[in-house]
This record gives structure tokens, sequence and C-alpha cells, in this order.
């Protein structure tokens, strides 16, 4: 007989999901965002897309060949890391920043570590990281998208800012009256309604951006799938936004606590697709329930605490990749305890 048979510990779960599988899937999911980046961009949107994901695709097949490794391309994880350093990228960048952010992504984020399955932190915000603080000025000039046609002069960012930057700018303003003129005060309260007032370009994504960051609509719309086929969990989306959306009624006004808008701060800048497409990463995620929402409420509380008090107006790219580094021990501290036995440190 020429049967081999394999002998493995239990649990034995068959499923038919495999890697490639769940990568394309979640592929796909991320076109409606892609399709709306196209409308609302243009077509260089298309190319920065494409050129990071063939960017993604060619480094890891590259390195797994000077390596001497099986090339595993195929299995769309590449394509996938492109798409998301994509999407994490403005509009206007140069063509070879998205080429050169997907490199770094893999090279460093992943192979480095030992490929798919090894890596610490998320690779594309790994990447976004990297593009933020060797290039800033390309990294951080969006297309400009001023709710209702408004214009706030008195505020330096409003010439090419997201709605975030918009905000901390005027809400800077208000903070600290005594260094600004009335002119500048009042068009600082008009532009934080103005703000308050967009909620509906938020939502479908008639706003200034980053690429794939802007309709929350078209991401929800995929990541209602990848929930569906159980893909991601409701764990860690679900209270990273509400972290977010409490933390911000809180401490995200300018007029004291209790005055924020945390509806503007869910629906503005990366935190839809970083809480339903990267922080809910199988590989630098913890694996137990309350692993994973506490995963979540750190992610909401780094990200508020950027928001609000950082020099820098979106914090969900770092808080990603600092919880990320804290996951081995959130797995640790929420092992469930073994029936019959004693939980251990």
């Amino acid at each position: 007989m020429d049967k081999k048979y394999f002998v493995s510990s239990s649990p034995h779960i068959y499923a038919q999901d495999s890697i490639p599988k769940i990568m394309y899937t979640v592929i796909l999911t991320l076109v409606p965002a892609a399709i709306g980046s196209i409308y609302f961009f243009g077509l260089r949107a298309l190319w920065i897309i494409a050129i990071a994901a063939v960017s993604a695709v060619a480094t890891e097949a590259l390195l797994q060949i000077m390596m001497k490794r099986p090339v595993t391309v195929y299995d769309g994880s590449a394509i996938l890391t492109g798409i998301l350093l994509a999407y994490n990228v403005a509009p206007s960048v140069p063509l070879w920043l998205p080429a050169v952010g997907s490199f770094f992504a893999i090279a460093v984020g992943k192979m480095v570590f030992g490929g798919l399955g090894h890596n610490p932190m998320n690779p594309a915000l790994l990447g976004r990281a990297f593009l933020l603080a060797s290039w800033p000025t390309h990294m951080t000039i969006f297309s400009a998208a001023v709710p209702k046609g408004g214009t706030v002069s008195g505020i330096d960012a409003i010439t090419t800012a997201t709605p975030l930057n918009v905000l901390k700018a005027a809400q800077e303003v208000l903070r600290h009256p005594q260094n600004f003129s009335p002119a500048q005060k009042m068009e600082a309260s008009e532009a934080i309604g103005q703000l308050y007032d967009s909620l509906r370009e938020l939502f479908i994504g008639r706003i200034g951006g980053c690429i794939g960051e802007t309709s929350t609509l078209l991401l929800l719309i995929g990541a209602a799938f990848l929930m569906y086929k159980r893909y991601i969990g409701w764990k860690i989306p679900f209270t990273y936004v509400g972290t977010v959306a409490l933390l911000s009624w809180i401490f995200g006004g300018a007029d004291g606590l209790f005055s924020g808008n945390p509806i503007f701060h869910v629906l503005s800048g990366g935190l839809i697709l970083g809480a339903f497409y990267m922080a809910t990463d199988m590989v630098t995620t913890p694996i137990t329930f309350a692993g994973r929402v506490y995963f979540g409420v750190g992610c909401g509380v780094i990200t508020v605490v950027i928001r609000q008090f950082g020099g820098y107006p979106e914090g969900v790219s770092y808080s990603i990749l600092l919880m990320n580094l804290l996951t081995p021990l959130l797995d640790r501290w929420t092992r469930p305890r073994v029936f019959g036995g004693k939980k251990t440190g």
C-alpha cells in the first residue's frame, strides 16, 4: 500500500478555507473602495494601487528566489499588502513612493522575519510608517476638500487638508484664543461647524484623504462580507471604533469635556480601514477573546491620544503597530485556564 497517513494532535477540524482563498476574498472586498478612489481622485489612484501591488509581489518573489525558498506570491498576501499600502497614501504622491513603500513593507516588515505568518507587525502599516518618516511632505499633502464649499483662510492647514487636519488646526485656535485674532477665532468656529455638518460627505467619501480611507460606505460593504464569511470577527473592530467614539465624545471637543462629535471622529481618517482591515490581521493580533477586546480598546485609546494631544492629526497606523507588539503579551495574559488545571502567568 502506498497510502500515507498523517498523525496530528487534536482537535481535528477540517475547513475548506485556505490562505489564497482568504487573501483573494479580502482583496475582492477592497474593490469597491478602489472604484470609489478612482471616482473621487481619478485614474492616478488606480496607478498608485497597481504600482504598489506589483512592487510588493516582485519584492517577495525576488527575495524568496534569493533566499532559495519556495516562491509563494500566488497566495495573494503580497498583493493584499501592496493594496493596503496604496490605500494609506495620498493620491498626490509621486508614483515611485508606493513602490518604495511596498518594497519596505515586504522586505523589512515581512521577509526579514521569515515570511507570511511570522511578521510581528502589519507590513502595510510598517511601510506607511516608513514613508511618513522618510517623506513626510509627500505623505501629508492631500487633495483639498473643504465641506460644502467653505474656506477657512485663517488656518494654514486648510490649503491641502483632511477633515482631521482642519479640526486639529481649528481646535488649536479655540484652545489658545489669546494667540489669534478675532477673525481667526471666528473662522475656526465656522470650520468646525462645517466639518460637523459634513457627515454625509464623510460617509460617502467626498473628502480629502488617503486613497482608500475616505469612503466609509464602501469600506463597510466589504467589511460586512468579511464578517459574514467569518474571516474577521466583531471584537477588535467594534471595541476599537467604540473606544474612539467614546473618548472622542469626552475629550474631542474644543468646548471642554463631553463636547466632541463622536460620529465625525469615527467617519474621519483611516479608522474604518484600520479597524476592519488591518487591526484584524490574523497574524499580528491576539487569538483569545479577552485579548482581542483589550487589543481593540488599546488601539482606540492610542488613536485618540495621538489625535487630540499629539502633533499628528491621525493615530490609526501607529496605534495598530504599537498594539501589534503587545500581541504576544496579551495572548499570554489572557490565556484561558485549562480545564481541571490552574492558570499560570
